[in-house]
């Protein structure tokens, strides 16, 4: 498998792992679900144009690397935040298992998204003249 494709396929993952991840807190109360919420959806697109259309691209390259970097920030946000532990209630609530579980997929898949487009950008194909 070509290392644009697997870079492809990690960011369409992470996009549906963030939408997931997006529904669930709006339905528990972690985010109010009005248009403040939908900030998400532009960034969400550019982040699907850059992986798509942009693929194997430069610019492709950096949105994709700064889309997945937002995107990491997520999980990071949750464990030192509201937290997703026991204390919390949401590990033993109702959805707890899916809840955490989007979390660490998106956590993977967006941090394998940032490797594969590192090593994208770092490709000599860049140095090479037209």
């Amino acid at each position: 498998m070509k290392r644009n494709d697997m870079l492809t396929i990690a960011s369409l993952l992470s996009v549906l792992f963030m939408t997931f991840h997006l529904a669930d807190d709006i339905v528990r109360g972690m985010e109010p679900g009005g248009l403040s919420s939908l900030i998400a959806v532009p960034i969400l697109v550019v982040l699907l144009y850059g992986t798509l259309v942009l693929a194997e691209r430069r610019s492709g390259y950096v949105i994709t690397l700064l889309g997945s970097l937002l995107l990491l920030a997520v999980p990071v946000i949750h464990v030192k935040g509201k937290g997703v532990g026991v204390a919390s209630g949401i590990a033993n609530s109702s959805g707890g298992f899916f809840f955490v579980w989007t979390l660490i997929a998106l956590g993977v898949t967006a941090l394998f998204s940032i490797v594969l487009s590192t090593r994208g950008l770092w490709s000599p194909q860049w140095g090479q003249s037209r």
